[in-house]
């Protein structure tokens, strides 16, 4: 099985096709901030086979306050009790895909080994991929049998606060990452906040770079290359609007070997509420 964050279509095809001799889920993650049904509509239209659905707002994310940002993490009982009931094991393959360049999957990821699950992959090239490539499709829902033991283990250490960001802007051992286009990052535009701008200090990564324009991630070597400005005594820690597509970066930064990065789940939404 794979060890890797990114999994092919090929090779998903192939396990598919194995059955139930390997322990293997798959999540969709479609979603359009824009409209937040579209993804759940979409899945119910048509899904890689035997995927299950999995929601920004209302399985990624709590609901948002009036300080946290806009999609601040989820309840991790909450959550895990979904995992489990979908029959996730603690070594059970977990693929997730979107069609939005990982913007919504890797989210899933990145949650998923937050809560100690390391058997977690990215489909490269998404669902548009999947389906281009002939693969099959279905609008039929899994049916789980046997609920899983998936216990969510936190790794408390992964996460930030504004506390601790406004702590360390400024330090030379850390480096503040905002993963948004450059655009926003600059305050030239903001279409979703009520503040333009970027945190003092930050520098910008846009998520955008990490992959194609067709959704595949970038080779390991272009992945080093972005973050050679990042030596290995430096700590990121990542931001982007509210702490969905920063994990895109997170995505990167692992692709790199480069450990230790975090992450500020509130992100620009929750710096500028203050």
């Amino acid at each position: 099985m794979v060890t890797s964050p990114i999994i092919t279509a090929a090779s998903l095809d192939s396990y598919l096709a194995e059955g139930s001799k390997l322990d293997l889920k798959i999540v969709d993650c479609r979603f359009a901030l824009g409209d937040p049904d579209l993804g759940r509509q979409q899945y119910e239209t048509a899904h890689i086979p035997e995927a299950y659905y999995l929601d920004l707002n209302r399985d990624l994310s709590s609901p948002a306050g009036v300080h946290g940002g806009r999609h601040p993490l989820p309840d991790d009982r909450v959550l895990g009790d979904k995992l489990a009931a979908m029959g996730i094991n603690s070594d059970t393959l977990v693929v997730a895909y979107d069609d939005s360049r990982f913007a919504f999957a890797a989210r899933f990821w990145w949650l998923l080994r937050y809560y100690g699950h390391q058997r977690v992959a990215l489909l490269d090239g998404g669902y548009r991929n999947w389906i281009e490539a002939g693969y099959a499709v279905t609008a039929n829902l899994p049916e789980t049998s046997v609920r899983g033991n998936f216990q969510p283990q936190i790794q408390s250490e992964w996460i930030v606060d504004i506390d601790r960001v406004k702590a360390i802007q400024h330090s030379p051992a850390h480096r503040l990452i905002d993963s948004r286009e450059p655009d926003r990052y600059l305050g030239n535009t903001e279409p979703i906040d009520p503040i333009a701008g970027h945190i003092p200090s930050a520098v910008n990564y846009p998520w955008q770079d990490v992959s194609t324009p067709e959704g595949f991630v970038l080779p390991v070597q272009e992945q080093q290359q972005r973050w050679t400005a990042i030596s290995p005594d430096i700590e990121p820690i990542v931001y982007c609007g509210s702490g969905v597509t920063a994990c895109v970066n997170l995505l990167s930064l692992n692709l790199a070997g480069i450990d230790g990065a975090k992450l500020y789940p509130g992100s620009w939404s929750d710096w500028c509420s203050y």
